[in-house]
């Protein structure tokens, strides 16, 4: 039971909660070459479903993929008297993680297939994007809590590759840099607080700096399937730009130690914000 109250908490981004206080395993002989063996391995932690980071790293020399299997966006946006629905389709984005130490990994992004759709009502007909999307790479480095504690603490920079432009990609060169923190909190929850700053392109040649700030709590529903709730905010300094806000919900359900299916939906709080984002995923450790 132990391994999956941590796999469940821990997959939401948070810190395992009621766990036995044990001193934590020397593992610093381990590295991408020497991998960490079965019986040290820390319960699974993802950077998935919610939107807040995990604090957690995978272990050296272990590998893990993390995808939706299905991503939906929908939003209607009415402001200024019009009248526009975008509808966006990823299908099977994917994070892999490669444990290079024991507190650091890296992690590669792909979006194989993302396809948009754009009516504005007022006007007739619509437009239509689909192809490869992105790629970005990151590297988090957790600075205390990995194999246990009260609170864990990771920074981790990122690059989105500037790959050739297309009807879905800007050929910008982007990055940022996400600050995650992580605690136990009474009666069997855990949460965790995200800071990111985002420096992109503004669309029109120019650069903009975005900041996102969320918080996620989550809690245990049985000895496998866990659950959390979320905020998550958005604002940035681009000429036109409104805050946005999500209210996130969802839940994971550990098939194993090494294995863990998960769904949930992120609902618009702000008009701004898309209006709902539905979506199914799975992870694995191997």
């Amino acid at each position: 039971m132990y391994d999956f109250l941590r796999g469940s908490l821990r997959a939401t981004g948070l810190l395992a909660v009621g766990a036995v206080m044990e001193a934590a395993p020397d593992k610093s002989a381990y590295s991408l070459f020497r991998p960490t063996p079965a019986a040290q391995l820390r319960g699974m932690s993802t950077d998935r479903p919610d939107q807040t980071e995990s604090p957690h790293t995978v272990d050296a020399g272990r590998w893990q993929l993390e995808m939706d299997l299905l991503n939906y966006t929908a939003d209607r946006d009415t402001s200024g008297g019009g009248d526009v629905l975008t509808r966006e389709l990823s299908v099977a984005p994917l994070n892999l993680k490669v444990g290079l130490r024991p507190n650091v990994d890296l992690q590669l992004m792909v979006d194989p297939y993302v396809r948009s759709k754009l009516d504005d009502r007022a006007l007739p007909g619509s437009a239509t994007a689909a192809g490869f999307g992105d790629i970005t790479t990151r590297l988090k480095i957790n600075f205390w809590g990995n194999d246990g504690g009260p609170t864990a603490f990771a920074v981790m920079p990122f690059v989105k590759w500037p790959l050739s432009a297309s009807a879905v990609r800007n050929a910008e060169t982007e990055g940022g840099i996400i600050f995650i923190l992580g605690y136990e909190l009474p009666a069997g929850w855990g949460s965790a607080i995200m800071t990111e700053f985002d420096f992109v392109s503004d669309g029109a040649g120019g650069r903009a700096t975005e900041w996102i700030n969320s918080i996620t709590f989550a809690h245990d529903l049985t000895d496998r399937l866990g659950s959390y709730v979320e905020l998550f905010t958005v604002t940035s300094d681009a000429p036109g730009r409104r805050w946005q806000a999500q209210f996130d919900v969802g839940l994971t359900y550990a098939l194993s130690a090494n294995c863990q299916l998960d769904l949930g939906c992120n609902f618009g709080v702000t008009a701004s914000a898309p209006d709902y984002q539905p979506f199914a995923g799975i992870s694995r450790r191997f």
